[in-house]
Order: structure tokens, then C-alpha cells, then sequence
């Protein structure tokens, strides 16, 4: 019995951008047909997953674009006619339970210009989608680079502020009667 990957999406108005997360995917097979129907195959360890998605609308097969990594299985989806979607797949289907909104792609409306970086990303071996058979050859992706370290430098406090310790409820009172009777003594003597 196969099992379903996490899918995330986001869109811009021309493509969707689809990313199949399944790390350490073997014979992953992509298909997009221009009706809109999206389906892929591919296993990790000993376990089958494949999923079938009815895209909201038609879409251009040619134009498409995909690239296997190490990770996950990313589409660039190039839409039929440039317009927003209201959700991924047809407005008589409810999004399955697997599929995500991407909200590192992710952008509004009205802020559509922005394009996804696509560093590092390898599209050269795929003309088109539409009947595509196994990505086998997966050599040479590498690996990630890390993030830089982050030294506790950045959230040094340089002030010379004096900071109080926290007292006990019952001992705050008492602490404020001495500083009252303190300041009154003070005040006394320099008159």
C-alpha cells in the first residue's frame, strides 16, 4: 500500500510552484498532463508514496519545469492563463490533508513580482514534464550549505543601566518601607 508525501504549494499569477517533500527519493516519477493533473510516484526506504492532484486548472506542459534534490521534488508549474488561483486543485475538491500552503514562496496578490530564488536548482535536464519516466541520476546535487554561526555577540547588552534583582512578594513590601524611611532620613538631614 502506497502512503501520500508532504506536498507544499504557493503560486504567483503565470505558475504554481509545487515541492513534493520526501527526502532521499528513489525512481521519483512526475507527470503533468495539460488538463491540470499532477501525479507522482517515487519511494524512500522500504515505504511506496504517490499522489494524484486535480490543479485547479489547465496548465502548460512544455513550459514546466522540475528538479529532484536531496530533499524534496520541486515543479515550477506554468499556468495555462496568468490569473490567481483561489486554491490548489478544482473547486469541487477539498485539498487533501497532505498538501500545504508554502509559506516561504508564499505571496499576496497584490505583491506578485516577487520570484522564488532558485539557486543551485538544476532545470537543464528537463524540457518538460509530460510523460516524464524516473529521475534517476540524482549525482552531483551535493549537499546544503549550513547557516553561519550566530555568536551571543549580537545580544550583548553594552548599558550601564543597574538591574535589581527580583525579591519575594512578602519581602518587596519591607523593601519599600526601608527605601521610604531611607529617602526621608535623606531628605532630613541635607535640611
Amino acid at each position: 500500500m502506497s502512503r501520500h508525501p508532504e506536498v507544499k504549494w504557493a503560486q504567483r499569477i503565470d505558475k504554481v510552484y509545487i515541492t513534493v517533500q520526501l527526502p532521499d527519493a528513489k525512481d521519483a516519477k512526475v507527470n503533468l498532463e495539460p488538463d491540470g493533473v499532477f501525479t507522482f510516484s517515487g519511494s524512500a526506504g522500504t515505504n511506496l508514496y504517490e499522489l494524484k492532484l486535480d490543479l485547479n486548472d489547465k496548465v502548460n506542459v512544455e513550459a514546466s519545469k522540475i528538479s529532484v534534490g536531496v530533499r524534496s521534488i520541486f515543479c515550477i508549474v506554468e499556468k495555462a492563463e496568468a490569473k490567481w488561483w483561489k486554491k490548489l486543485v478544482r473547486d469541487d475538491q477539498r485539498a487533501p490533508h497532505f498538501v500545504k500552503v508554502d509559506w516561504d514562496k508564499w505571496v499576496d496578490e497584490d505583491d506578485d513580482g516577487a520570484d522564488v530564488n532558485l539557486d543551485g536548482m538544476d532545470f537543464s535536464n528537463f524540457g518538460g514534464m509530460g510523460g516524464m519516466g524516473g529521475m534517476g541520476d540524482m549525482a552531483g546535487l551535493g549537499g546544503l550549505g549550513g547557516m553561519g554561526g550566530m555568536g551571543m555577540d549580537d545580544f550583548e547588552d553594552d548599558s550601564d543601566e543597574e538591574v535589581s534583582k527580583p525579591q519575594a512578594a512578602g519581602h518587596a513590601a519591607e523593601a519599600e518601607k526601608t527605601e521610604s524611611a531611607e529617602a526621608k532620613t535623606e531628605s532630613a538631614q541635607s535640611s
